[in-house]
């Protein structure tokens, strides 16, 4: 795939500096442990659109979503569901993990998304 930029608000810039300042274990664990020694480029934290995405790779047109606790009440899961929506509709594929399948089922996490960027 070739890479695209996608626009976002300006106003996200500095919060998505903050949130790579301060990640949740989950997220640091798949940052550190594996999606930075990847030979495809992720980005932490990129603003895309009207959203601040986990992880982004420009290349695969793929976020990476790592769900905490805040994730699933009915006013947040309706955010999630608008966000990939439009996510989607600019080409991109999101997929997401909670927190515990990165900290509990690591290797199989890492193998889904190894999978997902071997499809052609």
């Amino acid at each position: 795939m070739t890479r695209r930029f996608i626009p976002y608000r300006r106003d996200l810039k500095r919060p998505s500096q903050s949130l790579r300042r301060d990640p949740s274990p989950a997220e640091r664990k798949l940052w550190y442990e594996f999606l930075r020694t990847l030979p495809v480029k992720f980005t932490r934290q990129k603003p895309l659109g009207h959203y601040i995405a986990d992880f982004y790779c420009a290349s695969e047109l793929l976020v990476i979503e790592v769900d905490g606790d805040s994730h699933y009440s009915d006013r947040a899961q309706e955010y999630d569901e608008r966000r990939t929506v439009q996510l989607q509709a600019e080409g991109v594929k999101v997929v997401r993990f909670t927190n515990a399948e990165v900290m509990q089922d690591f290797e199989g996490v890492c193998g889904t998304i190894l999978r997902i960027i071997a499809k052609p």
